[in-house]
């Protein structure tokens, strides 16, 4: 059985908590923001805020960027099968696992894969793009083994 549902679920796991941290971070700028209390010194209450909301739209970035990746990973359908190395696919390296899907990083299945969650528009993925099992391609300087797609 193909490893890539539970590759696709540690890739939301991942997403949702990048969606959780920004909604609570959002929470707590405008928290800060409200209980700014007006003092004597006006300068300081409109700092005290302006800083407030720049943390909050900092925030709102994150959200935005993180719901871009759940976007992406919705379009995938982990249950597919590929032959070759394409958004979706499992690559089998000599240089590991690599899910092209979302730009995560180094991520470990409840189960205990350890694999790299990459965008296809990621430099390694483009390289490996269109391979088939048993291809090798180049990538900064270094040969690299496609074992297996899935």
């Amino acid at each position: 059985m193909s490893p890539k549902p539970a590759l696709h679920a540690a890739c939301l796991a991942y997403v949702q908590l990048r969606l959780d941290a920004a909604r609570a971070g959002m929470a707590a700028a405008q928290e800060s923001s409200n209980s700014e209390t007006k003092s004597s010194a006006g300068d300081k209450y409109e700092t005290g805020r302006a800083m407030a909301q720049q943390e909050r739209d900092r925030h709102a970035a994150q959200l935005h960027e993180a719901q871009q990746l759940l976007t992406m990973l919705q379009k995938i359908n982990p249950e597919l099968a590929s032959k070759v190395v394409r958004p979706g696919a499992l690559a089998t390296t000599s240089l590991g696992l690599f899910y092209i899907s979302i730009g995560a990083g180094k991520l470990t299945t409840a189960e205990g894969y350890e694999f790299m969650a990459v965008s296809p528009a990621a430099p390694l993925a483009e390289a490996l793009s269109g391979k088939k099992a048993g291809e090798e391609v180049v990538f900064n300087g270094k040969k690299i083994k496609l074992a297996e797609v899935s």
